[in-house]
């Protein structure tokens, strides 16, 4: 196993993957910006290099330092954890080249992946049911009217490149769409510095569904089974439970098999998510796939009871997935909730600043992932994420009900967080039957005068 690995990244998925590290004996090497050089992730590492100033395209986006700092310090692997340089092919060979092993699919695979235009051709060619949509990145409005008149409105304008939500932009008709174009486009190019993007027929009341994959280099693979993550806002999840109530133990075997197929014919490698839109006659579509851990891979290691970062770790040094599809099996229900440092009744605005107090809930079938402390600070340059509280139960009336105790046993104060949207969200009528579109807050939430 390695000796030494490097975290390219910061706070809760930063300490994330160290426990799973520590576990396995490993030493760890955390990068800070001048920023989090208080962090907790700082402090938990073995050792720990200052990679910049605060903003990240000086610190944690910047290449040649964080190779640096891991040949500095003996490191054998970089783990990128999500967000920053996760899915970027740039990084990944970079480590290679400098004879480090990037814990992640290989460049060519990330490439396929990364870029959606490039994802769905190859969802195509391998069998995976796409949306409708443009065969590929779209150059003018006027190619994207005559792609709208066809499918029919409305359509979704979105980046080729990026994820998170960043990019993307539904045009309801034909006068919509050059506003809508010009702001992905806009979007796309300060997110991601691309401005490229292509169109899907935009479906309506949906369920976002994703697939958990893990597969070692030699090709052997496993689904980990489903999550629903159909409550957003402005494409950026909020709450993920797993399993689906909407899928059929059929359609959820078609579907994971489905996500095998596609990361098969990319030699994939690692950990990795296939997300789809899954439709209210049955129908499921690829959508894209993050090739790394998601932020919500928690849910999903509370109902099959595997650590998935130690596996991706495992398969990077070449050990085989140390299960088969035929060893998992769903135990009981988990929803994630995302603690934002977020004001939901203003607009879901930012709120960073110095946190007061900071006392987490517990209890059986009761986790929190967090690097925040009271008396800490949340600097303004970073995403808002300070804490995943995640909930286990038996059914998911059982795991609802914990949700709303664990909610109200946790207090933050000395900023806004989303603690109490969850608990709203959590007391809807559809919530508690399982009618969860992406439309949830639009129809549901209205009175917490979110968009």
């Amino acid at each position: 196993m390695f000796k030494k690995i490097l975290v390219a990244n910061r706070g809760e998925v930063a300490l994330r993957v160290m426990r799973s590290a520590r576990e396995m004996g490993i030493k760890t090497v955390a990068v800070y910006s001048q920023a989090d050089v208080n962090s907790r992730h700082v402090e938990e590492a073995d050792e720990a290099i200052c990679i910049g100033p605060a903003p990240s395209n000086q610190s944690y986006l910047v290449i040649p330092n964080i190779i640096q700092a891991a040949l500095q310090t003996g490191a054998e692997a970089i783990h990128p954890g999500y967000g920053f340089l996760a899915e970027n092919a740039e990084f990944a060979r970079a480590c290679t080249d400098n004879g480090l092993k990037f814990i992640g699919p290989s460049p060519e695979a990330i490439n396929k992946m990364g870029n959606k235009s490039i994802a769905r051709e190859t969802a195509t060619a391998a069998g995976v049911p796409v949306v409708p949509g443009s065969p590929g990145a779209i150059e003018t409005v006027d190619e994207a009217r005559a792609f709208a008149d066809r499918v029919g409105y409305p359509v979704l304008v979105k980046a080729s490149a990026g994820g998170g939500g960043k990019g993307m932009r539904v045009a309801v008709d034909a006068d919509d769409l050059q506003k809508q174009w010009d702001a992905a486009r806009t979007e796309a190019l300060a997110a991601f510095g691309d401005d490229t993007v292509y169109l899907e027929k935009y479906l309506l009341r949906p369920r976002h569904i994703e697939i958990q994959i893990l597969v070692d280099q030699n090709g052997k693979g496993a689904y980990l089974y489903e999550r629903d993550c159909s409550v957003q806002r402005r494409h950026q999840k909020l709450i993920e439970e797993a399993p689906s109530v909407a899928l059929t133990p059929e359609r959820r075997k078609e579907m994971g098999e489905a996500a095998l197929q596609l990361a098969a014919s990319v030699d994939y490698e690692g950990a990795g998510t296939v997300e789809c839109l899954f439709d209210q006659d049955g129908s499921f579509y690829f959508m894209e796939m993050n090739t790394r851990i998601q932020v919500e891979h928690c849910v999903t290691e509370m109902i099959v009871d595997r650590d998935i970062v130690a596996e991706q770790i495992s398969i990077a040094y070449g050990n085989p997935l140390s299960f088969s599809q035929e060893d998992l099996s769903i135990r009981g229900h988990a929803i994630e909730f995302r603690i934002n440092a977020e004001d939901p009744r203003k607009n879901f605005q930012p709120s960073p600043g110095r946190v007061t107090r900071f006392a987490v809930p517990g209890g059986y079938g009761v986790r929190v992932d967090t690097y925040l402390e009271a008396g800490k600070d949340i600097p303004p340059f970073y995403d808002s994420l300070v804490a995943k509280l995640l909930v286990w139960g038996a059914t998911r009336e059982e795991a609802i009900a914990r949700g709303k105790r664990a909610l109200k046993e946790f207090h933050v104060e000395g900023i806004a967080t989303t603690i109490d949207f969850h608990y709203a969200a959590l007391d809807r009528p559809v919530f508690e039957t399982g009618e969860v579109y992406t439309d949830f807050l639009e129809k549901e939430m209205g009175d917490w005068d979110v968009e």
